[in-house]
């Protein structure tokens, strides 16, 4: 068995993932719930709200790729990067399911660099907010500033209802109205 069960009661394929599969409600149900870190946060701080901070961060006509950013973990969880790198197989499938996202809402499956930029910003943030205080560097943030307001983490409930509002306002306000 390839597939899980969604929110929504969908089926999706998970190793042969598809536009049609791709719900917008079962994204921010399930991101909403996912702890950033693998839940290593000082609190809830859930990978809906980084997405929308990182959209935050963007022009405008970068938010809804922004916002998708990490829509594939809503469907294969949001492992840390350092395992992710020792896991070829995991990131064919992760890219797979990437590629049915970008179908579905009508994106390129390449992120803009502001994208990449406001995802470190969003990281060295949560670093400093929502992570407990370490010494040792992140190299990847080498350079990265946090942005100057502080993240105040929402309740999955919240992070789940905001990202859907978010979602659902950029699909009704860009050329996408299709995907919607």
């Amino acid at each position: 068995m390839s597939w899980i069960l969604t929110r929504t009661g969908r089926r999706f394929d998970l190793l042969e993932p598809a536009a049609h599969m791709i719900e917008p409600a079962d994204i921010a149900h399930s991101l909403g719930r996912q702890c950033r870190f693998n839940g290593h946060t000082l609190t809830h701080y859930s990978v809906a709200q980084h997405c929308y901070i990182v959209a935050d961060l963007v022009p405008v006509e970068h938010q809804l790729a922004a916002l998708l950013h990490d829509a594939t973990e809503a469907y294969v969880g949001d492992l840390v990067s350092p395992l992710k790198q020792v896991l070829p197989e995991y990131r064919q499938i992760e890219l797979r399911i990437w590629h049915a996202i970008c179908a579905r809402f009508d994106l390129d499956t390449e992120l803009p660099p502001s994208v990449h930029d406001a995802d470190l910003i969003a990281l060295a943030t949560e670093r400093r907010d929502v992570m407990p205080a370490h010494g040792d560097a992140w190299v990847c943030l080498a350079g990265t500033q946090p942005m100057q307001a502080r993240i105040r983490p929402w309740s999955a409930e919240e992070s789940s209802q905001h990202y859907f509002t978010r979602l659902q306002d950029l699909l009704a306000t860009t050329h996408r109205r299709a995907a919607a």
